[in-house]
């Protein structure tokens, strides 16, 4: 089965928009577990607009599943990740001012600089994922990194599904086979939701992970946590 990973930076955005700690991002880690989830993402961004560091620290302790942390390796993020050693660390070429994450790397243009990064990080005993678009040439050069896996950048399928599904999928099968073929795991994410989620899994083999947050928590106010962490679970079986 395809895992779920719950992204929580959106129950941090609340929280930060009032102040005090409510929502807890903690216990809304050990929640998503509870319920099911496969796994825990977050994005700390060097402006703690959402996840701040300390949040990081605060839940490896209480992950049971599989901790997931996204971002541009940075001296910080790398600090993190050295001091955490999560499972998996998903490497995003963002700059510090985007608002989310809206392309994946060029791995052809920044293959030393990944494979110093990915040499770095693997030596922790940390699973490497790079945020690529689905293109063959770019999926070669996560390999040629060094990466464990690479993770689909869904945009770009999630804005045509409603008006072409067949066209929107039709890179992503061929991108993630092509990878499969090469020796890496395949995530996906960005803009999943429980519209899109199922022919997307159902398209796509050899697909071990999503990582969706912002669909699923906005779900959630509609259909309470619980409840909608099994209605993506359900999308995925």
């Amino acid at each position: 089965m395809t895992k779920l990973s719950v992204n929580i930076n959106k129950f941090a955005t609340l929280r930060n928009s009032r102040g005090g700690n409510n929502p807890d991002v903690v216990k809304a880690a050990i929640d998503a577990e509870r319920f099911g989830a496969q796994g825990i993402t977050v994005h700390p961004r060097p402006d703690e607009r959402h996840i701040r560091y300390q949040d990081v620290l605060d839940l490896k302790p209480v992950i049971s599943t599989e901790f997931n942390i996204e971002g541009y390796p940075d001296e910080r993020y790398l600090d993190i990740i050295e001091k955490i050693r999560p499972t998996q660390a998903t490497l995003v070429p963002d700059s510090p001012d985007v608002l989310t994450s809206n392309a994946g790397w060029d791995t052809i243009k920044h293959r030393d600089f990944l494979k110093d990064i990915i040499r770095q990080l693997r030596s922790y005993e940390v699973r490497v994922s790079l945020f690529v678009d689905p293109v063959e040439e770019l999926i070669k050069g996560a390999a040629d990194a060094g990466a464990d896996r690479i993770e689909l950048y869904t945009e770009p399928y999630a804005d045509r599904f409603q008006q072409e599904p067949e066209e929107a999928i039709r890179s992503y099968v061929t991108a993630s086979s092509f990878g499969h073929e090469l020796g890496l795991g395949i995530n996906a994410g960005h803009d999943l939701n429980l519209d899109n989620l199922r022919y997307f899994k159902e398209k796509i083999p050899f697909l071990d992970e999503v990582s969706i947050g912002h669909a699923l928590v906005c779900d959630a106010l509609y259909y309470g946590f619980e409840n909608t962490i099994q209605l993506y679970l359900n999308q995925l079986r």
